[in-house]
Formats: C-alpha cells, structure tokens, sequence
C-alpha cells in the first residue's frame, strides 16, 4: 500500500528579537504558522522555500541553515490520509524589511456577510513571548519548542 507524503518547507525569521509568524485562513479556520509552504515537483527544499517568501511576501531572502525535520510520524490534521514532513531553515532578509507588511495581532478581516477578505497575513513576535502555543500546527509546536530551548541557550 503507498502512503502518500506532503513536504512542507518553512523558514524561520528572527529579526531583532523578534520571530515572524504567519497567519492563515485555511478551510475556514485560523492558522498561525512559521511562514511557508508545499514542496513542488522538481523542485529542492531551499529552491521551495525561497519561492514561498517571494510569492507570499516579495521578499527576496537567504536560506540559511537546516533547524529541523519532523522524526516521527505525522499524518495530515485535514484528514486526508497525508504523512506530512516538514523542513525548517533559518531565513535571512534584507536590511530592510519593510517590503513585508506586518501586524502586531492576526488579521483576519470580514465583510458584512462574515466573508474573509484576507486569508493571509504576517506579524512579528517578541522571542520573550514565543512559545509552542504560539503556534497552531502539531510540527510547528516541535518547533518552536525547539526554537526557545535554543535561545534560551544562547542567553
């Protein structure tokens, strides 16, 4: 029996401080997540990675070193018999960041007839107040747990 795989590439962004976080309307529920995506056909872990931060936010970055992949098992929370894998690297911007749009809160805007009019947005967090709930996926919160460890390290 085959089992299909869901690749996932995420970047990790720390900029003063601070980790960016993206959050996502998906299926109809909120999401925040380290900013990234899906691993196309033909394309390498750092090539998909690169792609995601250009065509999400129009920032041109630096993929810097591996983080983390997921060592266990992880089937897909939408339920749709996916094992999923995900990659994570440190990410390195410009300077400047002030190509990305960023908020201190989710945003999540609705019109009148309570119809999503962004699905997508990116904030930074404070790494004082990061933590594993910060985030909302089972390989996210991994990650992030493993993320605060290693600042804590550093300090």
């Amino acid at each position: 029996m085959s089992f299909p795989f869901n690749i996932r590439v995420y970047g990790i962004l720390i900029d003063h401080d601070r980790v960016l976080l993206s959050d996502e309307m998906i299926n109809g529920k909120e999401y925040t997540k380290f900013p990234g995506g899906g691993l196309e056909f033909g394309e390498g872990t750092r090539d998909c990675l690169k792609r995601e931060f250009l065509e999400e936010m129009n920032l041109s970055v630096e993929i810097g070193s591996h983080f983390y992949t997921t060592d266990y098992f992880q089937p897909s929370v939408f339920g749709n018999r996916e094992q999923i894998i995900s990659i994570y690297y440190y990410v390195v911007a410009p300077p400047c960041l002030t190509a990305i749009a960023t908020s201190n809160v989710p945003l999540f805007r609705v019109d009148r007839n309570n119809i999503h009019l962004n699905t997508e947005s990116y904030r930074f967090m404070p790494v004082e107040q990061f933590s594993e709930q910060s985030v909302t996926l089972p390989i996210d919160k991994v990650a992030a747990r493993l993320l605060k460890e290693t600042f804590m390290l550093a300090k």
